[in-house]
């Protein structure tokens, strides 16, 4: 009989034993240890480097990696770090030097890469069968489906050209096999559909008259045109699998994920992953702590950079926010968060793309538990799934859906859709109204989504749409791509002679071989400015004669903004054949710059159109409907670039009437209720909700509502079993206004409320309380209430911390935002404001931001070298004072061109201590609702001191 280690000499090996010699001091007696071991056993050495790094001088990173992830510092760490800095990659004349003694274990590093022969073919996927009726294949399922729906939809006969387009898109689907991923996506949209969960197919995907028919898209390719190819076709089929994106409700989203996850079963799905990097931000705060440094400090100088894609922090800007870029410990950080930069942090989940198998999932690759319950997620990113040709759903989350469905549900409620209309969904809102043009030419687009960014608002007066496509070209214009390609401008004049009647732009002619209009079939809908992706496919394969899948190369190099692109190798190729062609080289160079702007970011003339149509729908609601649309709006947060402040301001600016919070009166979320006072087309005024104050949970607001009305604050802590923190929290948001309490006196009775008890405690309790003497609270002046509102709800209906301050301002000779719209162009102008929002779009080169105080809002612009100027000031200002140069377009855009910027934030801290500019300002002035003039804005951003924090940044 033999032994075990016999059987293993006989062998070919699938056992080593691992040597690392990495000069611990106890090298020689553990290789001696170990060869013992390997004759004893038959198991053959092989010699392993156990490298961590690639040269020694990468060990001081390595030793910060190492206290990053035990959470501890580098002074903290001990015996966690390593000894030495042997842990690199030693050449392979040095593992010859190291095992000279052991040459048997050099020689079977060879054998064992000899003996893999993996590939990544090996990984076999099917992708799930999808069920269908008997006797049918999913192909033929497909089409039968697709055919039903139209006749459906469309009784009377299918618009022309669609047929053709179904045929040929039937046939790429079919030769490729891609029928039961369509059924797949049908499939979702359709829970969702029945759940009655708004989704809408955005992306490449809306090229297609498949998904449009089925429902999974809105947008029309017949009437837009759109290129299929863009999506799919053969030659990309073949290396690229399709892609759809599905937005569905933020807040419902998870329904439909544990759907998939139901459907297909945890083993055959999973979401997939994301590999998160370090970023300039994330790098300076890790390893300044790690080496020891306190919070403020990194802080501090994580606030140097912008976004979390910003550049490293040089050292004018070290100087400029007080650092000394000498200090040894200063120069240490920057010089290994510099090396840590793209280094991989942490695995996350994808935005939503899941990969669904035939068979076990975890047969291919390994499946993890997440932190959130009820989610499992693959190891994989979606480069990875990519490179295997692993096919990919995206389930994705929009806050705007959320909002529209919101909004359909209060409007329903009321009565008062449009004839014709009910029940409202995304396909049937009129898609031609003169009245929300208007207000889209002004520029009234807070909450509008898409369009509601300061660059979106100053490009509205000046692109004027009037029309549904144009809300598409306006969506898609002010972006990176456009503005770096030079497409903006050209866009621009044109459009401004076309609206004038005059003749906008000659389209360059091929030789007279070729059809003198191809150009204006491409170009025609943009006036020759390829503002699309697909225009620039169109543009190669008509006027330079690309093919299909070259075509679709010049698609992939037009890259995202994450990746820069490799365009320019196809430069060449699209001037020469546009030359061959008959058109001019300073034309075809001319269009090849506009197309390399896509490398930055550029949008697929089927996802501008789907985002337009819900920008449509939430310009249209906010409208006709504007107290539903602020309440569908704060019922939706966290999303768009607004605090709830700016969106109450909004609605006050419809003059839609505001009420406040009150135990009483006020529900968990905020409602719409009639008010005949209100010159508003629906006659609604807004309640705010209990949701409004931070830290009030919806369980406590949910008893409130079952048990109201109340007579004091004693009956309802005790009837909605409410605790001493909720009825804190109620006090210092002012919401016991109906129970005869203001904000101090409500707090000072909260305080002595008797918790819920049993009968019998509580009546013992009570006679324990000694009674307390009445208390005369002195009143608050407006300026702690307008604190103590922002520092609660976010918010004040009383008034806006810049009218405290306005005395302090106008002593200085710094005027309102009214004051600035009144201003001559070019003359020069100081205003200060609560900081709104921050932007840095395209390549930098200008940075916008958005001031509000009492009288409006301002919006800033600075060049680049300004910026960088003042960079702390811009980055860290909560009130911002601004001086420069005001400039006035024909169009009625306002702007300050900014030349010096002021952080004046510290006057906030002041404003419930030393503004008292009426101190016997009576309580019934105070709390009286005051109707705010129709174009003020309530404002800044929530909390003041802890009250107002950093603005939102966008970039």
């Amino acid at each position: 009989m033999h032994s075990p280690f016999t059987i293993l000499r006989n062998r070919a090996p699938l056992l080593w034993l691992g040597v690392t010699l990495n000069r611990a001091g106890r090298d020689r007696r553990a290789l001696a240890d170990l060869r013992a071991l390997s004759a004893e056993t038959g198991i053959p050495l092989i010699a392993i480097n156990d490298a961590l790094y690639a040269c020694p001088d990468a060990r001081p990173l390595h030793d910060i990696l190492t206290c990053i992830r035990e959470k501890t510092t580098i002074h903290k760490a001990g015996r966690l770090l390593a000894a030495n800095a042997e842990r690199y990659l030693k050449p392979p004349g040095e593992m010859a030097r190291l095992f000279h003694d052991a040459p048997e274990a050099i020689a079977e590093v060879q054998r064992l890469i000899n003996s893999v022969n993996f590939d990544l073919s090996h990984l076999a996927y099917e992708y799930p069968h999808e069920p269908v009726p008997r006797g049918y294949t999913p192909q033929e399922w497909l089409e039968a489906l697709v055919t039903r729906k139209a006749r459906k939809r469309w009784p009377e006969g299918m618009p022309d050209g669609l047929q053709t387009l179904l045929d040929n898109e039937f046939g790429i689907v079919g030769r490729l096999g891609y029928a039961a991923y369509f059924l797949t996506v049908h499939d979702i949209v359709r829970f969702a559909n029945k759940s009655g969960i708004l989704c809408q197919g955005r992306g490449s995907a809306a090229n297609s008259a498949i998904c449009y028919v089925l429902g999974i898209t809105s947008v029309d390719p017949v009437k837009h045109k759109l290129l299929f190819a863009r999506f799919m076709s053969e030659k990309r089929g073949e290396v690229e699998p399709p892609d759809i994106d599905v937005d569905f409700e933020h807040e419902r989203r998870e329904e439909v994920m544990q759907y998939i996850y139901k459907r297909y079963s945890r083993d055959r799905a999973g979401v997939v992953s994301t590999v998160i990097h370090y970023r300039p931000r994330s790098a300076v705060r890790e390893v300044g702590k790690a080496l020891g440094m306190t919070e403020d400090v990194t802080a501090r100088l994580a606030g140097l950079v912008w976004g979390s894609f910003g550049s490293k922090p040089d050292e004018a800007r070290l100087r400029g926010a007080g650092f000394d870029p000498d200090n040894p410990e200063i120069a240490r950080l920057k010089a290994l968060s510099e090396q840590i930069m793209e280094f991989p942090r942490h695995l996350s989940q994808h935005v939503g793309g899941f990969v669904l198998t035939e068979n076990r999932l975890d047969e291919t690759v390994p499946i993890h538990n997440a932190a959130m319950e009820n989610r499992t997620f693959i190891e994989w990113d979606k480069d990875d799934i990519d490179a295997l040709g692993l096919m990919k759903v995206d389930v994705l989350s929009l806050g705007m859906l959320t909002c529209i469905r919101k909004a359909f549900a209060m409007i329903e409620a009321l009565g008062t859709v449009p004839c014709g209309q009910s029940p409202l969904r995304l396909d049937n809102v009129p898609d031609q109204d003169d009245a929300v043009f208007d207000m889209l030419c002004k520029a009234d687009t807070i909450g509008v989504f898409q369009v509601e960014s300061r660059a979106q608002m100053s490009m509205l007066p000046r692109l004027r749409p009037r029309e549904f496509y144009d809300i598409a070209i306006q969506v898609a214009i002010v972006r990176p791509g456009p503005i770096q390609g030079n497409m903006v401008h050209p866009y621009l004049r044109r459009r401004g002679l076309a609206q004038k009647g005059q003749k906008a732009f000659d389209f360059p002619k091929p030789a007279l071989s070729y059809p003198q209009d191809e150009l204006e079939d491409v170009l025609g809908k943009t006036l020759g400015v390829p503002l699309f992706q697909e225009q620039a496919m169109k543009l190669a394969i008509v006027a330079a004669e690309f093919t299909d899948s070259e075509a679709n190369e010049l698609r992939r190099a037009m890259a995202t903004f994450r990746n820069p692109g490799t365009i320019h190798k196809l430069k060449e190729k699209m001037t020469g054949g546009m030359i061959r062609r008959g058109y001019d080289p300073e034309f075809a160079e001319r269009c090849f710059k506009q197309i390399e702007g896509f490398g930055s970011y550029g949008f697929p003339e089927s996802h501008a159109i789907a985002f337009a149509r819900l920008a449509w729908i939430s310009a249209w609601i906010k409208w006709h409907y504007p107290a539903i649309f602020a309440a569908a709006l704060l019922n939706s947060q966290p999303m768009g670039f607004y605090a709830p402040a700016q969106i109450v301001g909004m609605a006050r600016g419809h003059d839609v009437p505001i009420l406040p919070i009150d135990a009483n009166h006020s529900d968990w979320d905020n409602q719409v209720t009639p008010d005949s006072a209100t010159s508003t087309v629906e006659g609604l005024a807004l309640r705010l909700g209990l949701r409004q104050i931070d830290g009030f949970r919806e369980e406590w607001a949910k008893a409130m509502e079952r048990q109201r009305p109340f007579a004091s604050i004693e009956d309802m802590a005790r009837r909605a079993g409410l605790p001493k923190h909720a009825l804190k929290l109620l006090a210092d948001a002012d919401a016991l206004r109906s129970l005869g309490f203001d904000r101090r006196d409500g707090a000072w009775e909260a305080r002595r409320a008797v918790p819920v008890q049993l009968p019998l405690f509580a009546a013992a309790h009570a006679a324990e309380l000694a009674p307390e003497p009445e208390m005369h609270l002195p009143a608050m002046h407006l300026g702690e209430h307008i604190a103590a509102d922002y520092q609660t709800v976010r918010l004040s209906l009383k008034g806006h911390p810049m009218q405290i301050l306005r005395p302090i301002f106008a002593s200085e000779g710094v005027a309102s935002s009214a004051g600035i719209a009144a201003s001559r162009n070019g003359s020069p102008g100081q205003v200060a404001g609560i900081v709104l929002v921050r932007q840095r779009p395209g390549n930098g080169k200008a940075i916008f931001v958005t001031l509000e105080d009492e009288t409006g809002v301002t919006n800033i612009i600075m060049w680049a070298r300004t910026f960088e100027r003042y960079r702390l000031a811009v980055m860290s200002a909560r009130l911002m004072e601004v001086q420069g140069e005001v400039q006035k377009s024909p169009e009625g855009v306002i702007h300050l061109m900014a030349h010096r910027i002021i952080d004046r934030s510290p006057l906030l801290a002041t404003l419930s201590e030393v503004h008292k500019p009426n101190p016997q300002i009576s309580r019934a002035d105070v709390f009286a609702h005051p109707q705010a003039p129709r174009h003020a804005r309530t404002g800044g951003h929530p909390r003041a001191v802890r009250t107002f924090p950093k603005s939102r940044d966008f970039h």
